[in-house]
């Protein structure tokens, strides 16, 4: 066989871009969860690869290349057989196997989304495996291996179905047989928002998919040796950034629309429902379909991530199985309405019929079926053997600490604390008495008289506000004369419980709101004037305006020289 080196160097590099979708799923997933789970998902993240990679090796690639029956590859140990027959032009056997490994890891990666946050890691370890070994390699059989809906003429040109949608399926079932996560819905049914700890690291996560969407989708042509092959990357890279593009400005219209802001976490999500649901057809529709095709999506994923939450009560904590499941699934089915005829049959809207539509329809459907009930079996004999779940108090604690013996991902930096409980019917009753806190002296200091006679009083206002007026009311203060204060982050709310705020989809329930609290010890400067001062830098009409708690001190006590009383709050050398 003569090799092209412009081929098999485009192949290498697609591989080496698709690869580094592993970082952008890590980060990505890691973003939309909480902190003290971020170890586990990056070990999750790095271990599907790693696990996956010998698995592909020794089996999964033989399943899936081999010239075995329509249903079925052979089984070859370390690719050993020849393949000469499913090779593109010009590529090498192991730039090739390279290339199809990467593809089969971020199957496998998908599901980690879904499951994220209460799954066992050993389980997670084996469920990867059997994705790698045996359900992707056999359904990928199917679509690219040669198999009978290839034959069909089944038209799948870089994985919505065949990779995204086999592992949306597997996150599915994976998380509803898993269940919510503690503390998601309440006992009235209704989700809970649980907002991810840090939507910089997904953004970035979603970024560096998007980039590397162009070499998995790109490269998927295998070749660039021909004028076709070259006209036919450019239309790819084309229609990938267009659809995905245009389903995210959809998403922002319509969250905007429909909850009164526009959604920072579903409209980066849209971009991923973009990318998915276009690279079943990115060489075979026009600029045009694919840009209605990024409407559909950007509508779509909203509403099957409010269906999932809401309706099937099925936490899925990244959108994985709307993102993956849905819209891969939607997108090779509308390949079969707007493929223009270029690399496949024509679709409905351009006169081809409905055959070729009918094909796309079987071959989803097919696929959700063998895919569902595979991977059934693998989580029920997971379930029932090594468990599938941590305990309760595991997760509460944080997978970090109790599967991985990791305290933190983000030693030195403080975060917002978890406030989630396992609910129970009943309170827990208190048995026995209480001891009395142990009184704790006072020194009583001599009423020190001020410049005009007067005993001085020791005032402490303690101001609870938005964190945003911080500065306004600190610089008020100084200007007022006030030389000491102290701030601290709390979190807190007040009887109106917050005016409604939603994270992908859900109200965001008000009960812990971050707050900042000022607290200032006053002697010289009047009480009134710090009171009316505060109102005046907090006041906007709108609930969370704040409230001013004022106390009596008995006395106050400088530590560096040991004065008490008012000397102690004078900072004069």
């Amino acid at each position: 066989m003569e090799f092209s080196s412009v081929n098999t160097i485009w192949v290498l590099l697609g591989a080496a871009l698709v690869f580094f979708m592993q970082a952008g799923f890590s980060m990505c997933e890691a973003g939309f969860t909480r902190a003290k789970n971020t170890g586990n998902i990056l070990m999750k993240n790095l271990m599907d690869f790693c696990i996956g990679t010998p698995c592909f090796w020794l089996v999964g690639f033989g399943i899936m290349f081999g010239a075995g029956t329509g249903l079925f590859g052979w089984f070859d140990s370390m690719i050993m057989k020849d393949y000469s027959s499913i090779l593109p032009s010009g590529v090498p056997l192991w730039a090739y196997a390279i290339f199809q490994t990467v593809f089969c890891a971020t199957s496998a990666t998908i599901v980690s989304g879904a499951m994220a946050e209460r799954t066992k890691f050993s389980a997670y370890c084996i469920y990867s495996a059997a994705i790698s070994l045996l359900i992707y390699p056999i359904s990928g059989h199917w679509i690219w291996g040669g198999g009978w809906l290839s034959e069909l003429g089944f038209h799948d040109f870089a994985g919505s179905t065949c990779v995204h949608m086999v592992g949306g399926v597997c996150a599915l079932i994976g998380a509803k047989m898993l269940g919510p996560r503690i503390g998601k819905y309440g006992k009235d049914g209704k989700p809970r928002a649980i907002l991810g700890h840090n939507l910089t690291f997904a953004a970035l996560g979603v970024f560096i998919l998007w980039f590397c969407w162009f070499g998995f989708n790109g490269a998927s042509t295998v070749g660039m040796d021909t004028d076709e092959l070259i006209v036919s990357a450019g239309l790819v890279f084309f229609n990938t950034n267009l659809c995905t593009a245009v389903a995210c400005c959809t998403t922002l219209i319509f969250t905007w629309l429909r909850y009164g802001k526009p959604d920072v976490s579903m409209t980066y999500n849209a971009a991923l429902a973009g990318l998915v649901g276009i690279t079943a057809g990115c060489d075979a529709v026009s600029p045009l379909g694919a840009a209605v095709m990024g409407i559909v999506f950007g509508l779509v994923i909203v509403l099957a991530v409010e269906f999932f939450d809401k309706v099937a009560k099925i936490d899925d904590p990244v959108g994985a199985i709307s993102v993956h499941g849905v819209c891969g699934a939607l997108g090779t089915i509308l390949t079969g309405l707007f493929a223009t005829g270029v690399s496949t049959e024509k679709g409905v809207f351009y006169g081809g019929g409905y055959h070729f539509f009918g094909v796309q329809c079987l071959g989803v459907a097919s696929v959700i079926l063998y895919v569902a009930v595979v991977i059934t079996i693998v989580f029920a004999i997971l379930k029932h053997t090594i468990g599938l779940r941590v305990t309760p108090e595991e997760e509460i604690t944080g997978l970090d600490v109790s599967e991985h013996g990791l305290l933190t991902a983000y030693a030195g930096f403080a975060m917002l604390p978890d406030t989630a409980a396992v609910e129970t019917d009943a309170p827990v009753a208190v048995t026995g008495s209480v001891p009395a806190a142990e009184a704790i002296p006072v020194k009583r200091v001599p009423s020190f008289d001020t410049a005009d006679g007067t005993a001085p009083k020791f005032t402490k206002v303690e101001i609870i506000c938005k964190e945003s007026k911080f500065e306004a009311l600190k610089t008020a203060m100084l200007e007022l004369g006030i030389t000491g204060m102290t701030m601290s982050h709390v979190l807190g709310c007040g009887i109106q419980k917050g005016k409604p705020e939603y994270y992908r989809s859900v109200e965001v329930e008000p009960t812990l709101l971050p707050k900042i609290q000022l607290d200032i010890v006053v002697s010289k400067v009047p009480v009134r004037s710090v009171i009316e001062t505060a109102k005046k830098v907090l006041y906007t009409g709108h609930i969370g305006d704040g409230k001013i708690f004022v106390y009596d001190v008995e006395n106050v006590v400088k530590v560096r020289t040991g004065e008490e009383g008012y000397d102690a709050l004078q900072d004069v050398e």
